[in-house]
């Protein structure tokens, strides 16, 4: 397969993440300045593809027209925008870098939507490489016209994922005393006595004696104590994203050019 086959394969693949699910088409492919080698794409996400994300080719599986990340569809979608047009400057790519967690800092690389230029654009990436690498040599001390190029250092602000803790559900059984009232009934013997004035035989006798009659049962109710089990809560975790704001400082450096010499020559060349 020829250079410029390789990349339009690339151009017309569609990106699935590390769950075989669908991320999305390939936007644009941006090659390394210095191996020439396809480094990072684009890929269309968000509402009809509006918007597109950087994702790198490293550790990535390329077969037919589709492209296997090793990460997740919604860590894709989270990356940091960065709007380019051809160049994806060094600043630019150390920021994703850190994004994907894939360490130290890369060369610039270039980008392509125009398929047919992809691979005569190899050649130029480097001589324009060496280019620059010259032209900071030259600018690091004074020029040949004497002057002086001043430089100072900026802090490039990122985020990294790291874990910030486990939580799970764990289920403990307490007791307590519970006091119900509970209704209860009773029978009581209820006695009538009603007095009588009659004459009885002669031949009665008193002493002792007991009916012959029925004999009364009495009854009471009392509490009675069962359990039932039931279902009284359900409770699950999950995980949500919040956005906040932390202020970060940093210590940097920066040139600052002063002119020494005679200070009435100063002055005349001011004239």
């Amino acid at each position: 397969m020829t250079t410029n086959e390789r990349f339009d394969s690339i151009l017309n693949s569609t990106v699935f993440d590390q769950d075989g699910d669908k991320i999305g088409g390939v936007g644009q492919l941006f090659l390394d300045d210095q191996s020439g080698e396809p480094s990072w794409v684009t890929v269309s996400t968000g509402l009809f593809g509006t918007k597109e994300t950087f994702v790198p080719l490293h550790n990535a599986s390329i077969a037919g027209d589709e492209i296997r990340v090793p990460y997740e569809k919604g860590f894709v979608k989270d990356a940091p925008n960065v709007d380019v047009d051809e160049h994806l400057s060094t600043v630019q790519e150390d920021e994703l870098y850190r994004y994907y967690n894939l360490g130290g800092t890369a060369p610039a690389t270039t980008g392509y939507a125009d398929r047919s230029a992809a691979a005569d654009h190899v050649d130029e990436g480097r001589s324009a490489e060496y280019a620059d690498k010259n032209r900071a040599a030259r600018t690091d001390g004074a020029a040949a016209d004497g002057s002086v190029v001043a430089h100072e250092e900026r802090l490039n602000v990122g985020t990294e994922q790291r874990e910030a803790g486990k939580v799970r559900l764990r289920k403990y059984v307490v007791t307590e005393t519970q006091s119900v009232e509970v209704p209860v009934q009773r029978e009581e013997l209820h006695v009538e006595r009603e007095p009588i004035n009659e004459r009885v035989s002669g031949d009665h006798v008193i002493g002792e004696d007991v009916t012959d009659g029925e004999t009364i049962t009495l009854h009471e109710e009392v509490p009675v104590v069962s359990k039932e089990t039931v279902a009284t809560e359900r409770v699950s975790v999950g995980k949500e994203t919040v956005q906040d704001t932390e202020t970060v400082q940093a210590e940097v450096a920066k040139e600052q050019v002063e002119v020494e010499g005679d200070d009435t020559l100063r002055k005349g060349q001011q004239r």
